[in-house]
């Protein structure tokens, strides 16, 4: 099995040890996507939810970029959110973003490490 970490620099380094993505290959290949963040760039953190779930898509879609792959490939997501209130709002971004596309999705209320994380969402993409 071949496995590559991928950390692409268009997005915050990790706050931790993990990697952004681990793509395993080996006739299909598996991007397993770490918790994205609402975090920039420069890893700062909006206080507001649409902008932070705005960052999270982007960070997502950075990470199936290094990969080769595009939303296209999604085929499941967990979306961790801190607040009931926030599943429809949730579910209206990720429907503007993803349009037609559909894969299998969670979602799921509980807190986040950092007070300031309203929302993290993980991934899974085949190609």
């Amino acid at each position: 099995m071949k496995r590559e970490l991928l950390d692409p620099k268009t997005i915050a380094a990790p706050v931790g040890q993990y990697a952004h993505g681990c793509l395993v290959s080996e006739g299909t290949r598996i991007l397993f996507i770490s918790g994205q963040i609402g975090a920039a760039p420069d890893g700062s953190v909006p206080p507001d939810f649409e902008s932070q779930a705005r960052n999270v898509w982007r960070n997502i879609e950075a990470v199936l970029a290094e990969a080769g792959m595009s939303f296209d490939n999604l085929v499941k997501t967990t979306s961790f959110l801190t607040d009931h209130s926030q599943l429809i709002p949730n579910r209206k971004i990720r429907n503007e973003i993803l349009g037609d596309r559909k894969c299998a999705s969670s979602g799921i209320v509980t807190q986040t490490l950092v007070s300031d994380w309203l929302l993290e969402i993980e991934a899974i993409a085949m190609a």
